[in-house]
């Protein structure tokens, strides 16, 4: 367990952790990418920064007007250790933290930008200095219009949402789900289903029941727990084969999610004050 030692950290800690992360529809719904449970939070942590750009950033920045977003974000380490629970006094960090962003550097998927189908990734860049313990990252330029002035096309969490998942597959179905939260159930064809979590050639989840077994009941446990939402979900099957899966989604009450926020906060290491 983490501990943060003053009141100002404690502070800090949980500004951040509710922090909100938003991303274009687009980006969740229609598309398929792999990421590793490290990954998916250390993209939500970036993403859960971003913010338009400035006017003395605008001056600094290389790509302003044509891109008036701010693209470049510079974090500490073991400030971002304390904020996702992580043991921030390993000597592992940071060439753990090294090997996550060159994976989200070199992973690119397709994105539909209006004009035809772009090939985007996470990250352009990622500079890191072992001395300092700094961390500068810039955001693919291609990837900012998925999540940047969005109107009204976009899904927001708070970051404390995904941080204490132990599943991948718990966090992108999560993601998922708040996209689609304000129909209150979303009907997935199964091999869809899988197609967007990229295992539909796994051959372990050919299975059904292992599939249920291993990531719907895992992000179901793990959703209902920790988030702001409650799912339940049920198998619609054709014959004695499984063709469908229809989720029924639930937003928590405002005190229910500060309750599922103070179990985070407590899971990764931020214990209520007695």
């Amino acid at each position: 367990m983490i501990i943060i030692a003053t009141v100002e950290e404690r502070i800090e800690i949980l500004e951040k952790r509710d922090f909100l992360v938003v991303k274009g529809n687009e980006l969740i719904q229609k598309n398929r990418f792999e990421l590793s449970l490290p990954e998916q939070k250390t993209i939500a942590f970036i993403i859960s920064m971003i913010k338009p750009i400035t006017e003395a950033g605008a001056k600094k920045s290389p790509y302003y007007p044509d891109s008036p977003w701010q693209l470049e974000y510079e974090f500490n380490i073991r400030d971002y250790c304390k904020i996702c629970g992580i043991e921030y006094d390993s000597g592992k960090n940071y060439a753990d933290i090294k090997a996550t962003l060159k994976k989200l550097s070199d992973r690119s998927m397709w994105l539909d930008d209006g004009n035809g189908e772009v090939l985007v990734r996470w990250l352009s860049k990622a500079r890191t200095n072992k001395r300092s313990g700094m961390i500068l990252i810039e955001i693919d330029r291609d990837l900012a219009p998925f999540l940047f002035e969005l109107k009204g096309k976009f899904t927001q969490y708070q970051l404390f949402n995904i941080l204490a998942m132990k599943s991948a597959f718990s966090v992108r179905i999560y993601e998922l789900m708040k996209s689609y939260a304000y129909q209150k159930s979303k009907t997935f064809d199964l091999d869809e289903l899988k197609h967007l979590l990229s295992i539909e050639n796994v051959k372990s989840y050919k299975n059904f029941a292992e599939f249920k077994r291993r990531v719907l009941d895992k992000a179901q446990e793990e959703i209902n727990e920790l988030t702001d939402l409650n799912i339940a979900f049920e198998p619609v099957t054709k014959g004695r084969k499984t063709v469908s899966v229809i989720f029924r989604i639930e937003t928590k009450s405002e005190r229910e999610t500060i309750l599922c926020g103070r179990k985070v906060n407590n899971v990764l290491g931020l214990p209520e004050k007695k």
